[in-house]
């Protein structure tokens, strides 16, 4: 038997010290953090590790075998082209989202899926994830159902947390142009649903992303979820923010069974150029509390709907406000669909909209109209108001407050007296009401030519005095026109009006007491 000597006692008692020292030497025992993998079609090669720009993989297909860990960055070489989907797996966390971006310079890296792949970039059941700066098309031989830019998937998961979707460049998708199969195609998608394990989204951020001939819509959700809220899983903290869409086949930007989403500064440009069916710019379907704002919305084609803003049915509580929509053939806004209450419109512009101004469609209850600016122009012959019957009634209970209707051509007031004509989206009406119930008219400003108004709106007739109406061009920064003269009429004449947003269209403050200003500008110390 060995005994322990105080030279071998000595020795153990020096262990924890050697151990510390080694851990404290550069490159000993230390965790280096989350992985970065690099990827370049050009030099790559799939045999590599990926883990150095000098030594990075060359294909989607290892990425897609990869399940990546929270933190870990995947770099795609600026200016490299893939064919194929992006189809990565893993999820982030909280504190460690995984990241997609680019290396190397400025120009964004390609995915093409060419019509092989229902979408170029899917994230299914995944959560935690950034993907930025990435260039992404899918455009097939011929027209498919279901096909897309981006698709993210929640389903039978739970809730899936923190999807940012930033700066990306998606176009050339030609997926379906029909509504009615639920098969029409989109830029951008998400999806919420599932039998097993009801699912939804918190935390969608799409921002700063460029849309281009996206068919047939821009950005949309969906869920099967029923409407009648049997179901009623929203998906939350939804922004849709600072995105362009140009020439787009169908809708713009639809927001689908969703509480609380926040739609703003977008641009769309030429929508509903393709598809034969009913598309406006930017709307909600099944959702609570949805705020659009500070958005523009022009050239919408045709009048199968063609309005630049939609309130739809099982709606409630939707918010339009500081919106800029000009030069869209169906108008400004559509107030649509059974169960739908609570809409307000306040301190937005419309130049030039044609056809109507705002169409009320079937049993609407409870719409705030207030404090907007509508100009018309003198080659334009309009309904300021449309009111036609849908199968639950006709609309109810609406305000129409503190407006200026500046028409230089004809504005008409009336309602739909049967079926629309199918060919071009038009109805035959009548001057009137039809049996629209409880409409609330004051303070409004009707300037110009208008014809089968009621004699009782036209009490205040005379010039608001607008800077310049008519002088907006494209962006916000073209509308100061809009602004009231000093001196105007219209300057302190309004209806107060309670919860208005504190603010008008150019972000001067709302009188906490007393009468607002008439239009969307309140004059400064006023």
């Amino acid at each position: 038997m060995h005994k322990l000597t105080s030279s071998t006692l000595n020795s153990f008692r020096t262990i924890p010290f050697v151990i510390l020292l080694l851990f404290a030497l550069p490159g000993c025992g230390q965790h280096e953090g989350p992985a970065t993998f690099y990827v370049d079609s050009q030099s790559g090669d799939d045999s590599n590790d990926g883990l150095s720009a000098g030594s990075p993989w060359a294909s989607l297909e290892r990425v897609n075998q990869k399940v990546f860990e929270p933190g870990n960055r995947i770099l795609f070489k600026v200016g490299s082209h893939y064919t194929g989907q992006l189809a990565p797996q893993g999820s982030g966390s909280p504190d460690e989202p995984i990241i997609i971006d680019t290396y190397g310079g400025d120009e964004r890296p390609v995915i093409a899926a060419e019509g092989k792949f229902h979408e170029a970039l899917l994230l299914e059941n995944q959560q935690y994830w950034e993907v930025n700066n990435l260039e992404l098309t899918n455009t097939g031989p011929t027209r498919e159902k279901r096909r897309f830019g981006v698709r993210l998937r929640a389903w039978d998961f739970g809730t899936v947390h923190h999807l940012q979707l930033k700066n990306l460049y998606v176009h050339d998708v030609n997926g379906s142009l029909v509504k009615a199969d639920q098969g029409e195609g989109h830029g951008i998608v998400w999806e919420n649903g599932g039998e097993s394990v009801h699912s939804n989204f918190d935390g969608l951020l799409i921002e700063g992303s460029h849309l281009v001939r996206t068919d047939r819509n821009g950005i949309c959700g969906f869920t099967p979820y029923p409407v009648d809220r049997s179901i009623w899983v929203p998906s939350l903290n939804v922004v849709i923010r600072k995105n362009l869409l140009e020439d787009f086949g169908g809708d713009g930007i639809k927001v689908w069974g969703c509480d609380g989403a926040l739609v703003e500064h977008n641009v769309l440009e030429r929508g509903r150029q393709r598809c034969d069916d009913y598309a406006a710019g930017i709307w909600p379907w099944n959702s609570d509390n949805t705020l659009i704002q500070f958005n523009e919305v022009s050239g919408m084609k045709g009048q199968k709907d063609g309005q630049a803003f939609d309130s739809d049915a099982f709606c409630a509580d939707t918010v339009f406000q500081y919106n800029y929509s000009h030069d869209n053939d169906g108008g400004f806004m559509l107030i649509c669909g059974k169960e739908n209450h609570g809409t307000t419109i306040r301190y937005n512009i419309s130049q030039n909209d044609r056809t109507r101004l705002v169409h009320f469609y079937d049993l609407i209850n409870d719409t705030r109209i207030y404090n907007n600016v509508f100009f018309v122009g003198e080659d334009i012959d309009l309904h300021l108001f449309m009111w036609t019957p849908g199968g639950s009634g006709w609309a109810t209970d609406t305000e129409i407050y503190n407006n200026v209707f500046y028409v230089e051509g004809i504005g008409r007031n009336s309602f739909g007296t049967g079926k629309k004509q199918v060919d071009d989206g038009t109805w035959l009406y009548n001057p009137g009401f039809g049996g629209v119930e409880n409409v609330a008219f004051e303070r409004n400003v009707l300037y110009g030519n208008f014809k089968e108004i009621p004699e009782e709106w036209k009490a205040l007739h005379s010039d608001p005095e607008l800077v310049s109406p008519g002088s907006g061009g494209s962006g916000f920064d073209s509308l100061d026109g809009y602004e009231l003269k000093d001196g105007s009429p219209c300057t302190g004449a309004g209806v107060p009006v309670t919860n208005n947003g504190g603010r008008d269209f150019w972000g001067n403050p709302l009188p906490k007491s007393g009468a607002p200003s008439i239009g969307a500008h309140e004059p400064a110390g006023k």
